[in-house]
């Protein structure tokens, strides 16, 4: 059975491992000691605990069909006459688009503003990672 220890969970969720303790305190979340006595989380809770997070009414999602959003900061913005580059630190993750000039002016983005990424794609890649 695959474990996660505090700060792997918490970075899978996208949260501060005090924000996870937290959230484990209140019990929302279970834990279990493991051999050496850290709080550990086993991968089928975690996946529960995460389907329950991401189902949480959202106010965007209601208006659209697509369900992968990633909500981070604005870390650069590249604009030439026509088009524009924006990217978007969420989490541990950098999410590029490209977008029109005109679309980065009329939402007001600047480095330094929070974005969602809304990502509907028909082609996703899933690789699994050597835990």
């Amino acid at each position: 059975m695959t474990t996660f220890r505090i700060g792997e969970a918490a970075e899978l969720l996208g949260v501060s491992p005090d924000t996870l303790r937290r959230w484990i305190d209140s019990g929302r979340l279970a834990a279990a000691r493991d051999e050496h006595g850290h709080r550990a989380i086993t991968g089928a809770d975690l996946a529960a605990f995460a389907r329950e997070r991401a189902a949480a009414p959202d106010a965007g999602a209601a208006s659209s069909s697509a369900r992968n959003r990633l909500r981070g900061i604005v870390t650069a913005i590249v604009k030439d006459q026509v088009m524009a580059q924006v990217d978007l630190q969420v989490g541990p993750f950098r999410v590029v688009s490209l977008m029109s000039r005109e679309a980065v002016d009329e939402l007001g983005l600047e480095v330094g503003s929070l974005g969602t990424a809304v990502v509907k794609s028909t082609n996703v890649v899933v690789e699994r990672a050597d835990h």
